[in-house]
Order: structure tokens, then sequence, then C-alpha cells
């Protein structure tokens, strides 16, 4: 019986290490109020693809700017946090401008100070919630784990014992400042076993996401070839 069972699960195990599962993947809802860089009245819902809230200014053409300057990366609820988790923000936010940055670059000229047609790029990392150690290896190695893991993502979107962050987006004019785009999206941890020693690989692994994501609807909407969607 402990022979057919080792069987059976070992497949299992097997295409975790080699195939693994996303690192982090996007939330069914987030909760649209106290945003930090806009209104939260002129987001509609996103659809399939999008993030899951939006805002895109009439007639908007991104074709028509040449450079990108992407400011700092914003941290909600800086005075809330130990120094240790203010600490893992900070690397969250330079990871995120790093990310941004080494995509963006690929698909458009990336500056330093503002100018005719340029955008500027600003991010806000919040809500922040880190994975439990200890209930997120089981829920990533174990066979029940697995299935309790898949039973909870289906009822409510998000993977148990794993880390969500929120992030808002918004894209202005260098000179006018006029709101271009706007962008509010979450996502959880996919709990990857790449991942699971680091309650905030997930989070990690968000950054990239949305930055990839960032390049690759740049990309899209300028007309480009050999867009790689993340």
């Amino acid at each position: 019986m402990r022979i057919k069972l080792l069987t059976s699960i070992l497949p299992a195990i097997a295409a975790l290490i080699l195939g693994g599962c996303g690192a982090s993947k996007q939330a069914r809802e987030v909760e649209v109020k106290n945003t930090m860089l806009f209104k939260p009245e002129i987001l509609q819902r996103g659809s399939s693809g999008q993030a899951l809230y939006r805002y895109v200014s009439p007639g908007f053409d991104i074709r028509r700017y040449s450079a990108v300057l992407i400011e700092p990366v914003l941290i909600a609820k800086d005075g809330e946090l130990s120094v240790q988790e203010k600490e893992n923000y900070q690397k969250l936010a330079d990871n995120a401008y790093l990310y941004l940055t080494e995509a963006l670059q690929k698909e458009i000229r990336v500056v330093r100070e503002p100018g005719k047609d340029t955008m500027v790029l600003q991010m806000a990392i919040r809500d922040i919630d880190t994975s439990s150690r200890v209930r997120s290896i089981t829920s990533t190695i174990l066979p029940i784990g697995l299935a309790i893991n898949a039973a909870k993502y289906a009822a409510t979107g998000k993977p148990s014992a794993v880390g969500e962050i929120t992030a808002e987006f918004r894209l202005t004019d260098a000179e006018t400042g006029e709101l271009l785009i706007a962008a509010l999206d979450r996502r959880v941890g996919g709990a990857s076993l790449q991942g699971a020693w680091d309650t905030w690989h997930g989070a990690d692994e968000a950054m990239k996401f949305w930055a990839r994501r960032a390049a690759y609807l740049l990309c899209q909407n300028r007309r480009g070839t050999g867009c790689v969607a993340p």
C-alpha cells in the first residue's frame, strides 16, 4: 500500500520540481480605496489580461512619446512598519525600480530628466501580506497540502499561506502633468517550490511580472515586433 502511495505522489512532486507553479498570480479582487497615486473613482474594472482596475485617458496614443522617466517606487504605510519590515519593503521597492528599468529600456528610451515627448511612470507598493513560512512549505510539498492549496484558490482567489501584494501605477505627461494611465492590481503568491523558503519571494516575483507586463504592453501599443508576453 505504501509503495502504491509513493508511486502515485512522486510524479506530482517531480512535476513541481521540474515544472513548478507560477510564483505569483493575479488576485480576483482588490479594494478600490485609499489609493496613493490617483483618485479611485476614475478607475474601471479591467478585463482579462489587464490590471484589476484601470483608467486610460481618452485619445491617449503612446506612440507620440519617445522616452519615459521612472520615478522612485513609493512604499505605503511607511510609518507603520517595524525596522525589519521597512527593510523588506525597501528591498522590494528597489527591486521594482530595477525591474521596471531593465524591462522598459528594451522598448523605449529611459531618461532621468523630464522633457518633451516624455512620460513619467510612478509605482506605489501597498498592502503586503507575507506568507507563513511553515504553512507555505506544507501547502507546497505535501500532497495533502497541495489539495488544500488548490481548494483554497478555487474558493477565494488566494492560495493558502502565501504572500500577496497590491500595487498602483500612474503614467503622466512629463510636460503637462496630464494623467495618461492609472492602474491598480493585486497579485498573490503561487506557492512555487522555488520560493518555499522565502516569505517575500512571491512579492518579488509580482514585481518582475508587472515590469515584464509593462514592457509587453508598451511594445504592443507602439506596434513593436517580437513582443513577449510575461
